[in-house]
């Protein structure tokens, strides 16, 4: 993203890849894969089979914006396997290079509600995990080896704008719709000890607990949560129909959390999240029973997985 115009740039899309996922359809199978989040809160998905991936540059000049050929071949070989592993998720998406994470090839798809405009987007994240891969060809300090995985990390939002940029009927820019004007707190430490306060963790509690029946937890799945400066939904069920169904919750979410924007940013500048907070509590009140149950059907359990690390496995029954 392009932090000084607060826009996701579009430089390159690839026609092949493109013509490719226009051919995917839904299926009416169920899903071949389990949704998780690992100890970093990082969403993952344990897939029936396997994804391979082929060795991938490491390094890429960030001012070339067109990728190598070898390496949209490469692409064009994962997006035929993600169509029959995720073919729910890939349909109905476009796919565009990002010159500054050539590991995250990112999809996307635009929503409407009412007069606002919403961004679906979702990077899968290809770093070779090494607890998590078979090794098929090493790599080097160049290239990542070639690998198959169950394990598919990947980052699934819905993200309010502000506009779409085209050129020449074709789309140049995502500008994003910035709600939260700074999320920066102040420093803590000294020295080589001194680090950021920022209150985003702060207003992703505040913005997922205010949707939540009392008492439900969820992390560390935060349904709704604070990214580039605005409020974002996570979308951990990987289909067009789950898409749609989380909309009308962040759409209602921005609607309004927006008139209490500087006073919730105010009150978490000096005070942690709770629901003892006066502005939450008077959203709260505010808020229309049927939101309250928007979330009923998502529920979370930890567990220690085969390296002994803990884990958190997400599942969703429609209530």
């Amino acid at each position: 993203m392009d932090q000084v115009l607060n826009e996701i740039p579009i430089h390159y899309m690839d026609s092949a890849v493109n013509e490719l996922l226009a051919t995917c359809r839904n299926s009416n199978n169920p899903p071949a894969y389990t949704v998780h989040y690992n100890q970093s809160e990082e969403l993952f998905i344990k897939t029936k089979d396997p994804l391979f991936v082929p060795q991938l540059p490491i390094h890429h000049d960030i001012h070339r914006k067109t990728p190598d050929a070898p390496y949209m071949r490469s692409i064009l070989d994962i997006v035929k396997q993600l169509i029959q592993l995720l073919p729910n998720c890939m349909v109905g998406l476009n796919y565009f290079f990002d010159p500054g994470e050539v590991l995250k090839p990112c999809f996307y798809h635009l929503y409407k509600i009412e007069e606002q405009i919403y961004l679906y987007l979702i990077r899968f994240d290809l770093e070779p995990r090494h607890l998590l891969i078979d090794v098929m060809q090493p790599g080097s300090n160049d290239i990542t080896p070639a690998y198959s995985s169950h394990y598919l990390h990947l980052e699934s939002e819905l993200i309010p704008l502000e506009a779409v940029m085209w050129e020449n009927g074709k789309v140049r820019a995502f500008v994003l719709k910035q709600l939260i004007s700074q999320t920066w707190i102040g420093e803590t430490g000294k020295g080589y000890f001194v680090r950021g306060i920022w209150m985003d963790t702060d207003l992703s509690k505040f913005f997922t607990r205010l949707f939540l029946t009392t008492g439900k937890r969820m992390y560390p799945f935060f349904p709704l949560f604070c990214k580039y400066r605005t409020i974002c939904a996570t979308v951990p069920i990987l289909s067009g129909e789950a898409r749609k169904q989380l909309l009308p919750l962040l759409h209602h979410a921005v609607k309004i959390l927006l008139p209490e924007m500087t006073q919730i940013q105010e009150t978490l500048r000096s005070q942690k999240f709770s629901e003892e907070l006066p502005v939450y509590q008077k959203l709260r009140e505010k808020l229309p029973e049927k939101w309250l149950h928007y979330l009923d059907g998502f529920s979370i359990e930890a567990y220690l997985n085969e390296n002994e690390h803990k884990e958190y496995a997400l599942k969703y029954e429609p209530k």
